[in-house]
């Protein structure tokens, strides 16, 4: 379906509202004292820069991003990251969970979270409302999604992506006709003779020049566009809290929805392994995410610190952040989070360091020695590899960490395993000598 006419898009009929998502149960422990939008990405970024930088590429400069676990973090990453000029109409702002004398409870789900928003989102002036994940990767114009919505008069799109046969259990699918108007919804089907029937169009897969010759299913991304009165109207049933369980599927039996065929990358990192190979995935020499591409690039705070240094390292398929100290050492396959110290002697394979906060100072390092403490980032003559640190971990000289010939789920007092990777939390001290 053509969408040309996006270019006469106006930005400001739209009102983006980024979920902040819950507990963030499937990437604990990085979620154990942040909210999972404020995951550290890449070595600098946030989980929550993607959508937001996607909304400011396509134009929408009016977001707000829906919180309520552990949002400190994130409410001080947007303060410091998104500020638009006096002269500039736009905002990126935290709504964060709130009781109320009408309303005392918490979000129950995405639709409870708007709804409990709704009156605030009302005030503006909009024409449609666009919801979005805050634990995905991917690039997409938002306003070629608006100028499809608007063109097929619909009341509702949702964003999809083809998937194979095999992904088909882990998704919403969608089966539409030959407009591409939705007319089922089924919620991670399993039964083999269901999904036969919720094969992609042929008529989309020519008009998207699809040539696999596999079967592919509509996977729903998360991603939705509401005319504003339909939010309104869909909304009005306070039984329904949740937009992908309850929402969508009823929606689409009483009103006209159709579905944007997206056909780049996306990645659902809402799982510790999915976040570490998306991770690493950088590191390649054509990622599947292209944080260069600079005709959209991906914002985030801005730190001013110094260029790092390294002082005889190998490095082999590594991205470095700013301000980091790298001494003699090798580092392969890794991601290099801001202001991280690596140590002289040390080894590095399929790492996920998320860096520090700050820089610890003579007098800190002095009073941590004396305690037995080690220094912020990682000691001498350490290996570690397929494990993620988080941010301000001290990790000590002679240390051994990985995850081999171990159980997929670990709890300990130094450590975590999750998905068969090791996991050092936030803060984390590991003494000199440990073998993990």
């Amino acid at each position: 379906m053509p969408d040309s006419n996006h270019k006469s898009f106006d930005p400001f009929t739209t009102l983006a509202v980024v979920m902040g998502g819950g507990q963030g149960a499937r990437l604990f422990p990085l979620t154990k004292n942040r909210a999972k939008p404020a995951v550290p990405l890449a070595g600098k970024y946030r989980l929550v820069d993607i959508p937001i930088s996607n909304c400011i590429n396509s134009g929408l400069k009016r977001v707000y991003v829906l919180t309520q676990f552990n949002s400190a973090s994130l409410h001080r990453h947007i303060a410091q990251s998104y500020k638009f000029d006096h002269f500039t109409r736009g905002f990126v702002e935290i709504m964060a969970a709130e009781q109320t004398h009408a309303d005392s409870s918490w979000f129950q789900g995405t639709a409870d979270a708007v709804r409990k928003h709704l009156g605030h989102f009302l005030s503006h002036r909009f024409d449609y409302f666009l919801i979005l994940s805050g634990d995905q990767l991917y690039n997409m114009d938002f306003s070629r999604v608006v100028a499809q919505h608007i063109s097929t008069k619909a009341e509702l799109t949702v964003a999809t992506i083809p998937v194979r046969r095999d992904d088909v259990p882990s998704y919403g699918i969608m089966h539409l006709d030959d407009r591409r108007r939705i007319v089922e919804f089924v919620e991670k089907p399993k039964d083999p003779q269901q999904i036969d029937t919720l094969r992609m169009p042929s008529a989309a897969r020519a008009e998207l020049h699809i040539e696999e010759q596999e079967d592919l299913y509509l996977a729903s991304m998360g991603i939705y566009v509401f005319n504003r009165q339909v939010l309104e109207e869909l909304l009005g049933d306070n039984s329904l809290t949740d937009f992908g369980r309850h929402i969508i599927p009823s929606a689409i039996k009483t009103h006209r929805a159709f579905a944007y065929i997206y056909r780049g990358y996306w990645e659902d990192v809402g799982s510790i392994r999915t976040f570490f190979e998306a991770n690493l995935d950088v590191t390649s020499e054509l990622p599947k995410f292209n944080f260069f591409d600079m005709s959209a690039p991906i914002f985030t705070r801005p730190r001013f610190l110094p260029a790092s240094k390294i002082n005889g390292a190998a490095v082999d398929h590594a991205v470095l952040s700013d301000g980091c100290i790298i001494n003699r050492s090798q580092i392969a396959h890794s991601i290099i989070g801001v202001r991280s110290i690596v140590g002289e002697g040390t080894r590095l394979m399929r790492v996920v360091m998320m860096g520090a906060d700050y820089y610890e100072s003579e007098g800190s390092i002095l009073h941590h020695t004396r305690k037995g403490v080690p220094s912020m980032g990682i000691g001498n003559n350490t290996q570690i590899e397929n494990a993620i640190i988080d941010k301000n971990a001290r990790i000590g000289d002679n240390c051994f960490i990985s995850p081999a010939g171990k159980p997929s789920h670990v709890d300990h007092p130094l450590y975590f395993i999750r998905d068969g990777i090791v996991v050092i939390p936030k803060g984390g001290v590991v003494p000199a000598g440990t073998v993990i």
